[in-house]
């Protein structure tokens, strides 16, 4: 059975850095495209990254791009999200996702996600 645990979250102010970690077990993850997605209060959850476990290519929302990096550590089996100059605007619950595939997907192929962990960014 996969799990997915997220963690790293918390309260920063606008410019401060953050990472975020998912800790994945249950099964090997050779194939899968683990994923970050947010879901803000009063607004859909959207993508913010995604990295092939095998091949760790790696893809990103326009929003978060050069600012935002994922990746990958298989020998803890964890996926991080490492988030700089953060903004008001990306304050939100923050989602681990897995979906078995290459590629990120749409949110609704990924049968797997974590419980989340609250970003905060004061301005």
């Amino acid at each position: 059975q996969v799990q997915l645990v997220e963690s790293g979250g918390g309260l920063v102010q606008a410019g401060d850095s953050l990472r975020l970690s998912c800790a994945a077990s249950g099964r090997t993850f050779s194939g899968y495209a683990m994923a970050w997605f947010r879901q803000a209060p009063g607004k859909e959850r959207e993508f913010v990254a995604a990295i092939s476990w095998s091949s760790g290519a790696t893809s990103y929302a326009d929003s978060v791009k050069g600012r935002f990096t994922i990746s990958r550590d298989k020998a803890k089996n964890t996926v991080y999200l490492q988030m700089n100059s953060l903004q008001p605007e990306d304050a939100a619950v923050y989602y681990c996702a897995a979906r078995l595939g290459y590629n990120s997907g749409p949110r609704t192929t990924y049968p797997y996600w974590g419980q989340g962990t609250l970003v905060t960014v004061s301005s």
